[in-house]
């Protein structure tokens, strides 16, 4: 869930796990999730242990008996900016917090829109961090060392595909989502505004379960509709 600041200078971004879509829609249900995401921005607390220290467990478990399922919240985001936007996917899935520094609204939410479906996994190539593009590399090293090629030609066939990674995992080098002949950071210096930072949260990342590719249904979604 998301909701941004009447200011439009903050948001916050909550998930909330049940174990049936049926009660992810229970008006209860999304009572209580508004009731943990006015928390989150009263309180601009995101760590969850602390969050839910008092009235708010007492909610949940009363909330769990009622419906007879698990309900937990999981995460918690508390975003800061000259001007933060949002986007949440249709079916409440991905939900994304963009903080930009110029713009407007309207721009924040494109934006907002080209990470829920593209998902970036940083905002410029100098955020990438040297733990990550270690192991790309030492990914890349590995099967280019398998083509049997000279030392020197597998070394410039790494750096290429290293090059290659970090334009598709930054967000201002991405082909934007609704005009793929401009790149994001072409559309944020066209309106004279620059990224300060996103968050991205995706229904039960990092659990193990079966995957459903919500990011490639949005995508699907936002080429119908440009």
């Amino acid at each position: 869930a998301l909701k941004l600041a009447d200011d439009g200078k903050s948001g916050v971004l909550v998930e909330v796990n049940s174990e049936t879509d049926f009660v992810a829609r229970d008006e209860n249900f999304l009572a209580f999730v508004g009731k943990v995401v006015d928390a989150v921005a009263g309180q601009q607390q995101t760590d969850v242990a602390v969050l839910m220290s008092g009235e708010l467990e007492s909610q949940r478990e009363a909330l769990v008996q009622k419906i007879g399922e698990n309900i937990s919240v999981r995460r918690a985001e508390f975003v800061e900016g000259p001007l933060v936007g949002g986007y949440v996917h249709g079916n409440g899935k991905i939900a994304v917090l963009v903080a930009l520094t110029g713009g407007d609204a309207e721009l924040a939410k494109d934006v907002a829109m080209h990470i829920a479906a593209v998902n970036p996994q940083v905002a410029k190539p100098e955020d990438m961090s040297a733990a990550l593009l270690e192991k790309e590399r030492s990914i890349y090293s590995a099967q280019a060392a398998d083509s049997g090629k000279p030392a020197e030609i597998v070394e410039k066939m790494v750096e290429g595909r290293l090059r290659k990674f970090i334009a598709e995992s930054s967000l201002v080098e991405q082909p934007f989502v609704k005009d793929p002949d401009l790149k994001v950071g072409q559309l944020l210096k066209n309106a004279g505004a620059d990224i300060a930072g996103f968050v991205r949260f995706e229904v039960g990342e990092g659990i193990a379960k079966e995957e459903v590719d919500f990011a490639a249904e949005v995508a699907a979604q936002v080429q119908q509709s440009s």
